[in-house]
């Protein structure tokens, strides 16, 4: 699995502690969202994030990480769009988004409730992520 990070695992060491095997792929920029510091790192809507690629097969390590089991985390994959088809960069990476009310950060970061013909329908928050980023053309961009 391709994973774009922006925080503590853009840290090799860090990495390297959860996982057996990883490659960098390297820098990339993800459009469409941007960074927030709260209690651990996150993403809000609108504005651009620079990061890396990472690639590993472990994603469960990645996952318990990041709390996605403990709802701390979802994980939601972005299309990859590479100037070079034959880069061998995968189509789609996943990016590791964290719950606003859990980091400490309800009070900066909004995401949209998804929209049902035309009334406005609170959703869980994984299907926020994922609604707002298939309509706003949220994309991973190698650098």
């Amino acid at each position: 699995m391709d994973v774009f990070v922006y925080g503590t695992l853009t840290e090799p060491e860090r990495v390297a502690s959860l996982v057996d095997s990883y490659a960098f792929l390297g820098s990339a920029v993800l459009s469409g969202l941007h960074p927030v510091q709260g209690a651990y790192p996150t993403l809000a809507p609108g504005g651009q994030t620079g990061g890396r690629l990472l690639r590993t097969d472990d994603t469960d390590a990645l996952d318990a990480y990041e709390g996605v089991d403990d709802g701390l985390y979802v994980r939601v994959s972005v299309p990859v769009v590479s100037p070079d088809d034959d880069a061998g960069l995968p189509e789609e990476a996943a990016v590791y988004v964290g719950r606003p009310d859990r980091l400490g950060v309800a009070d900066e970061v909004d995401w949209p409730a998804v929209g049902g013909g035309g009334d406005t329908v609170d959703t869980d928050f994984p299907a926020r992520v994922s609604e707002y980023v298939r309509a706003n053309g949220v994309r991973v961009r190698p650098q």
